[in-house]
């Protein structure tokens, strides 16, 4: 029998959220080369990322929290996925893809037909994972210290 993913919207401010961003985090500052402080970019704080002017998924995996991703929608303009994380043991069982897929959903919920995100070089996986659901890599649209690359992709 598989593994359960479920993805639903939970409050950025709530513990598991907490818990899981905490987690993207450190694993940020694990890998990358320069070390991460969110609060040097582009901000994702608890009221950006809640209705209508985001939305906060947390996945679980056989019940067990094990990643989040957050949509900040601007109107009339595209959305951004920020925050997108799963836990290195949840990793190989669809989370990421199912998160994603998920996101999206949302960002053309809430009237948007472009999703943007940009993410550092040590994230080869989360490249990896963009590259194949459809996302292109553009010029920079934000000055994101932290960034390497800049997706774009078009969902309608």
């Amino acid at each position: 029998m598989g593994a359960t993913v479920e993805i639903r919207a939970a409050d950025p401010a709530g513990e598991d959220a907490r818990r899981c961003i905490a987690a993207y985090i450190a694993e940020l500052n694990r890998r990358s080369e320069s070390g991460y402080d969110p609060r040097a970019g582009i901000s994702a704080e608890p009221h950006e990322l809640t209705p209508p002017a985001g939305e906060f998924l947390l996945a679980r995996l056989d019940g067990q929290v094990v990643g989040c991703g957050a949509v900040k929608h601007h109107p009339g303009a595209p959305s951004e996925l920020k925050r997108m994380w799963v836990a290195e043991s949840a990793r190989g069982h669809g989370v990421g893809r199912r998160l994603l897929a998920e996101l999206e959903a949302r960002v053309l919920a809430a009237g948007a037909d472009t999703a943007r995100l940009e993410t550092n070089r040590a994230l080869v996986e989360a490249i990896a994972l963009y590259r194949s659901a459809g996302y292109a890599e553009v010029p920079a649209f934000n000055d994101e210290p932290f960034a390497d690359h800049w997706f774009e992709k078009r969902l309608r």
